[in-house]
């Protein structure tokens, strides 16, 4: 554990490389005892630092299927917070320069009716709360340099989020199976990934259930009105400028909805 100050101190550096778009070594090389705890009061306080000019609109999920649990060497997901002036626009387009080390995920997201339970929260309970399934892209960025992260860095760096964009469409959650969703993600018009939302933990549902139980023991709640975005179907793909990408959305042949999102 570490102390106060320490933490202060690596919450800053983070802020700073954030602002200054100047990525910075590791938080573990010079803290090797900095513990996911450690790691989510950090990313805490750095989202209360922007609370005043922004707020809370939900959360995501990172680290949900068992290929990325495995690199980690850990065997839960880890989760950051998303705020309003992190949401896209699809129709402006995004400058890169605006990030370190860009990259789009692709994801079914939850679009809560209701808040959900902390503590005991179940998957009957996400799927009871939730308004409406839709598609989404995630954009994820590292403060790290060259993404050279361990746990404890990609948590503090809000498990490395940085911006996100939903579809118009709004698919009734009893209307689909959750883990039976296909998604293909286009670059420019050429299909370069593909995946399905059972690659999410077996079932994007008991990412969000994980995500409410988790929370609370910080003392967040997953709120009514929020989106929650509970994992990548697809494997993150670089961005660069004039890349234009959408993300298709369907189900036993039906489709479902589409995201898009283009960058300058």
């Amino acid at each position: 554990m570490l102390t106060d100050d320490q933490r202060e101190d690596l919450a800053a550096r983070l802020r700073r490389a954030e602002r200054d778009r100047a990525p910075i070594p590791p938080l573990t090389d010079s803290h090797p005892l900095l513990t996911a705890e450690d790691a989510y009061e950090i990313q805490l306080g750095n989202i209360r630092r922007r609370l005043p000019g922004t707020e809370v609109v939900g959360h995501k999920v990172g680290l949900s299927s068992p290929v990325m649990q495995a690199m980690m060497g850990v065997d839960e997901p880890d989760y950051g917070h998303l705020l309003a002036d992190m949401r896209l626009d699809p129709d402006l387009p995004v400058a890169v320069r605006r990030y370190c080390f860009p990259r789009v995920e692709v994801e079914v997201g939850f679009l809560l009716g209701v808040d959900l339970p902390g503590h005991g929260c179940t998957e009957r309970d996400v799927l009871a709360g939730t308004a409406a399934l839709v598609p989404a892209i995630e954009l994820i960025d590292s403060r790290i340099a060259d993404w050279r992260i361990r746990l404890a860095d990609t948590i503090a760096d809000n498990a490395s989020s940085a911006g996100f964009v939903l579809g118009e469409q709004r698919i009734p959650p009893d209307s689909v199976d959750p883990r039976a969703i296909d998604a293909v993600l286009h670059r420019d018009g050429e299909r370069i990934a593909e995946g399905r939302s059972d690659a999410v933990l077996g079932d994007p549902v008991r990412a969000v259930a994980w995500l409410a139980r988790k929370v609370a023991g910080f003392g967040v709640r997953l709120r009514a009105g929020h989106v929650v975005l509970p994992g990548s179907c697809t494997r993150a793909v670089d961005v660069g400028a004039g890349a234009a990408f959408a993300a298709e959305f369907s189900t036993g042949g039906r489709r479902l909805g589409a995201a898009s999102v283009t960058f300058r």
